[in-house]
């Protein structure tokens, strides 16, 4: 057995067992494939920089361009994709979680310390750095495969919100691929995915602590 296919099928194990870890929602699944990609990254011999941490060429044109695309995702998924999956499954996306967030300072407070250490930090490591990287790893970089890594680690990052029900699990595959995408625009940039999604939660938070619940604009 050669070298290349011992490190292929060391990277299809990785991938099962964070499939694994995900789809039965074992422990903290954010938490065990973060220690998975370590162990990875230390038998690879590999740096943060191959998940894609890197220094962009401009912090405010990314910042910028992140929240800007964010807002537009945010304006296309309350006045489309909700109401139109609320209408086509009878129910709504469940945000029972969050139930004592409206009007509670320091809950708003504690869940935005959570939105940009395990949910934009660690999420983003997982799903756009560590398992897109050993996708491609398996599949190659050209356009198909790159495609390939995007659908499947967003409809695992979707899968992983199943408490949220099945609108629930589409809005955040859709808010992968396009995390994703925005990874990509800036030349593979983790720093993108992450800004992406700290701003998205942010704002999903702030808008529940003032006004409750949205549900779509229709």
């Amino acid at each position: 057995m050669n070298r290349m296919t011992i490190w292929t099928l060391i990277t299809v194990l990785e991938l099962l067992i964070a499939i694994v870890v995900v789809v039965r929602d074992l422990f903290l699944p954010t938490i065990v494939i973060l220690a998975l990609a370590a162990i990875s990254l230390l038998i690879r011999r590999q740096g943060p920089s191959s998940l894609g941490f890197k220094r962009p060429a401009s912090w405010g044109r990314m910042a910028l361009t992140v929240l800007l695309t964010v807002l537009a995702l945010n304006l296309l998924e309350l006045g489309l994709v909700m109401p139109v999956l609320n209408r086509l499954t009878g129910t709504h996306q469940d945000v029972s979680q969050f139930a004592n967030l409206k009007g509670n300072l320091p809950e708003l407070l504690m869940y935005l310390a959570l939105t940009w250490s395990l949910a934009a930090f660690g999420e983003e490591m997982v799903y756009r750095g560590y398992l897109q990287r050993r996708l491609m790893d398996l599949f190659g970089t050209q356009a198909l495969a790159t495609c390939l890594a995007i659908g499947l680690t967003s409809l695992l990052f979707g899968l992983a919100h199943t408490e949220q029900g099945i609108i629930g699990v589409a809005l955040t595959t859709l808010d992968a691929v396009v995390f994703s995408l925005l990874k990509k625009r800036f030349d593979g940039n983790l720093w993108a995915s992450i800004l992406a999604h700290g701003f998205s939660n942010s704002i999903g938070l702030i808008a529940f602590f003032f006004a409750g619940p949205i549900y779509g604009l229709w």
